[in-house]
């Protein structure tokens, strides 16, 4: 399972540690996902989805179906 939001198309960056003494060292900044189960009301179907915070907002926003429409018009579902 990747870390990539299905919705929203988030995915882990890579950046640096800084400490006190400016040394760097490299890192990853990981996106806050969820595996959650929507109701699928169109569809009459419950859908699995690998979902970012940002992606559970788009969803309560524009609704589940737009939502869904939009990330693979976009490209981020994977059948």
């Amino acid at each position: 399972m990747s870390k990539i939001c299905q919705i929203t198309g988030k995915k882990a960056m890579v950046g640096n540690n800084v400490s006190h003494s400016n040394r760097k060292t490299k890192r990853k900044f990981n996106v806050n996902l969820f595996k959650k189960k929507f109701y699928w009301v169109e569809e009459d179907c419950w859908v699995s989805l690998n979902v970012s915070a940002a992606g559970l907002r788009t969803i309560n926003k524009i609704g589940l179906d737009a939502a869904i429409k939009r990330a693979a018009a976009d490209g981020f579902l994977n059948a």
